[in-house]
């Protein structure tokens, strides 16, 4: 049976909130969500968020609006390891299994669930579609995930490093350095 659940960020990086309704179903997740920033310029982001069996991206639709305007994407991966953005084929995310919305803790979730990194030991590495805020650009990125101890898991990606709680769901509590659960 399908968990559902309504969370709410503080987002300290982006000085604004973000609130995700979110299904967690055997080892699928589906999650729609809303934010809003004022750093480094103000912006509204309106998002879906589709995955397949083993929580790997089928889907991420994205609205972003700014003072620059408004962007839209459309992330799909084909299940076979092949990106497209707006129609666009991304060869450079091939063989990434996440996406990777900016400054959004609810898509560090999928590579944590699939590997149960916040209740069981481990390492992995990944390549991601890390999506840009507000500007919507898909761009690579190299991310590891730790496990600490139990709901702790250490993320790193280049030179950025923080030390994740997570809970039992795994989903973010508290996102050092970037995000807070409130409530």
């Amino acid at each position: 049976m399908p968990t559902s659940r309504v969370i709410t960020w503080e987002v300290s990086e982006s000085k604004g909130v973000e609130t995700a309704w979110i299904e967690l179903g055997g080892d699928a997740l589906r999650a729609r969500g809303r934010a809003v920033g004022t750093v480094a310029e103000p912006y509204w982001i309106s998002y879906e968020l589709d995955t397949a069996d083993g929580f790997v991206t089928r889907r991420l639709q994205v609205t972003a609006e700014s003072a620059e305007g408004v962007h839209t994407l459309d992330l799909r991966h084909d299940g076979a390891g092949r990106w497209t953005a707006n129609g666009a084929r991304l060869p450079e995310a091939d063989g990434a299994l996440d996406c990777d919305l900016g400054l959004c803790p609810l898509t560090n979730t999928m590579p944590v669930l699939r590997h149960g990194l916040h209740l069981a030991s481990g390492e992995r590495e990944f390549l991601m579609a890390w999506v840009s805020v507000p500007e919507l650009a898909v761009l690579p990125s190299r991310q590891s995930y730790q496990h600490l101890g139990h709901g702790r898991v250490r993320f790193v990606s280049g030179d950025f490093r923080s030390d994740i709680e997570f809970d039992d769901d795994g989903l973010v509590v508290d996102y050092p350095g970037l995000a807070a659960r409130l409530g």
